[in-house]
């Protein structure tokens, strides 16, 4: 087996600085990733290669930079896309200590680039924003104001502002207008934290809006801080028809998207360099999910404006790529494109759209290779097996350890992937091995892995623990049989209203200081219109 190469310090920083194109990737879990990494090492565990590689990264010759902190996931990594097909795959020299020993910042938390341009943009612009008891007093005066949530639906329906309206990030300056057609009217955004209240008001404000407007200082983290209270289980979303035919808003957007430096396309460019295999191209819807469903272009991945400005690294990881924005309004690509623009990428806006394009009707499914071939096992049969402790039938669980925790087979023992020949020797004997998820669509891929690990035989579930479920039987619920450390996710200090406070407080300092750690890391190009 070949060596594997190796880039430097020094070339990483230098592609990233000179905007050739590299996929820098931290193949750790979710929460290591969040501990520490650095600014543009997007995080692709190891555990979900599969699942992730033909998405991410559609240009198979792409170069490629793996970073682990020494636990050899990397190399395995490496090994897993060349074969994938991946041609130009490299491991970062000394991993994250050999960054470190460089002289590289690291970065805490995750979707890090998004929230550190959040606060340049503050610190540079000096947006607008109140603090949570002073919209308080303004809700409980009676003046005439809105609030805005900026956040996904679901994310405003687990706890938002009592009497605000969901709006996520891209559809505000589409739809604010009609939520507050009154120039008086008082417009409030608000976020979990700090980005999206920040983006989203400064959208507004560079779009013209002509209310006053401002943040809610530290969205709902400074609200529960400042010991008032959330509503939980809120409905309220804006009309679908409104601001669709408003001129001043999409003149506007064209306007902000003009002076960000936003380039033009069409359908069919779009399509040809999607096509090149010199250079990677992302293709993006960024109107609703309900909208994307409903109809949409071949080749176009929905990503929700609001969303794709706050998770960008991990839509699109490929640093240097080219990214297209389709919408049907005028308004949420331009103002979307505006603020990766600004984050210092390539990006351009479908402009040649027509309802004849909009050709598929189906959910974003994303391309993966085949697993190989496992034998399989349904619902009852395995019911069966386990009724029998003489089978001594092992169920392993690859599920996120959250859904895990909300119901699993009783007995299954829930694991990490990347973990496996670390974790599976702790576990009772076993004379055959199950996997599941709860699809069976990450279990197919693991399934091999157990296999080898063990030599014994493993079965695959159909239809994984849903088709338990389906099936009527029972289910355990809470952190029993966990084989492996909960590390596959970063719990977020903003997530809930169960956080300490100290651990609020916390994040919102590490946010305030993100602007001096960009000024030391120095690769990222930001700036700000």
């Amino acid at each position: 087996m070949s060596a594997i190469s190796q880039r430097s310090f020094n070339d990483v920083r230098d592609a990233l600085l000179s905007k050739r194109e590299i996929a820098f990737l931290d193949v750790r879990e979710e929460d290591p990733h969040a501990q520490r990494h650095p600014l543009f090492a997007a995080n692709v565990s190891l555990s979900k290669i599969e699942f992730d590689a033909f998405t991410k990264l559609p240009r198979k010759s792409v170069p490629i930079v793996l970073l682990d902190d020494g636990e050899g996931l990397a190399e395995r990594a490496a090994r897993k896309f060349e074969e994938l097909g991946y041609t130009d795959v490299a491991l970062f020299e000394g991993g994250l200590k050999g960054w470190e020993r460089a002289g590289g910042e690291v970065f805490r938390d995750v979707n890090v680039p998004s929230k550190a341009f959040g606060e340049f943009v503050e610190a540079k612009r000096h947006t607008p924003a109140l603090s949570a008891e002073a919209v308080d007093a303004l809700l409980k005066s009676g003046e005439d104001v809105v609030v805005l949530d900026a956040r996904r639906y679901d994310e405003y329906q687990t706890m938002n502002i009592p009497g605000s309206i969901s709006v996520p990030g891209a559809e505000l300056v589409l739809r604010a207008r009609a939520l507050a057609p009154d120039p008086k009217t008082r417009v409030i955004v608000n976020c979990a934290g700090r980005t999206r209240s920040i983006i989203g008001t400064q959208s507004l404000v560079n779009a013209g809006l002509p209310n006053p407007v401002a943040a809610l200082r530290n969205g709902t983290i400074g609200w529960l801080l400042a010991g008032q209270s959330l509503a939980h289980g809120s409905a309220r979303q804006f009309a679908t028809d409104d601001g669709r035919t408003d001129a001043a808003s999409r003149e506007a957007a064209r306007a902000v998207a003009d002076r960000a430096g936003v380039k033009r396309t069409t359908f069919a460019e779009a399509k040809r360099w999607a096509d090149d295999a010199n250079r990677t191209t992302y293709r993006f819807d960024v109107r609703t999910p309900a909208e994307y469903e409903h109809a949409h272009a071949a080749g176009f991945q929905g990503a929700p404006g609001g969303q794709l400005v706050q998770e960008t690294e991990m839509f699109a990881p490929v640093r240097g790529a080219r990214v297209v924005l389709f919408d049907d309004d005028g308004v949420r690509a331009n103002m979307s494109a505006s603020w990766l623009a600004q984050m210092n990428i390539d990006v351009y806006v479908i402009d040649d759209a027509t309802s004849a394009d909009l050709t598929e009707q189906v959910p974003w499914r994303a391309a993966k290779p085949l697993p190989a071939p496992t034998p399989t096992i349904t619902a009852n049969e395995l019911a069966a097996l386990l009724d029998n402790p003489a089978s001594q039938t092992i169920v392993l669980d690859f599920t996120a350890s959250a859904n895990h925790v909300k119901g699993h087979i009783p007995g299954a023992w829930w694991t990490v992937r990347s973990r496996l020949a670390l974790d599976l020797p702790a576990l009772p004997d076993a004379k055959q091995y199950v996997v599941t998820c709860g699809s069976s669509a990450l279990a197919a891929f693991a399934g091999p892995d157990v296999a080898a690990l063990t030599s014994k035989p493993v079965l695959l579930l159909e239809g994984g623990t849903a088709a338990w479920i389906a099936a009527g039987l029972p289910l355990a619920k809470g952190e029993t049989h966990l084989a492996s450390p909960r590390i596959d996710r970063y719990r977020r200090p903003y997530e809930g209203t169960d956080a300490p406070h100290e651990a609020m407080n916390a994040y919102l300092e590490w946010e305030y200081g993100l602007v001096a750690q960009l000024e030391r890391d120095g690769t990222h190009g930001f700036f700000v219109i």
